[in-house]
């Protein structure tokens, strides 16, 4: 039974996205995609945002930190 629970939790163990070798968030498995959670100030204009990909994430965060960048 708990050898169940953890095959689910790694499952659902958040990825990392990093922009220039900083991390500036997790994406998380949801039932729509990923959900991105901001843990760097640039990446908060995108917090909470939902994505088909991982990938999809990671250039949303890329192009949310370079626009912080030209702020």
């Amino acid at each position: 039974m708990q050898e169940r629970s953890l095959d689910r939790a790694k499952a659902h163990k958040p990825i990392v996205i990093e922009v220039g070798g900083e991390p500036q968030g997790v994406v998380v498995a949801s039932a729509e995609g990923f959900r991105f959670l901001a843990v760097k100030l640039p990446a908060f204009a995108i917090d909470g945002q939902q994505f088909e990909t991982v990938e999809k994430a990671h250039f949303a965060v890329s192009q949310a930190v370079r626009n912080g960048d030209e702020a």
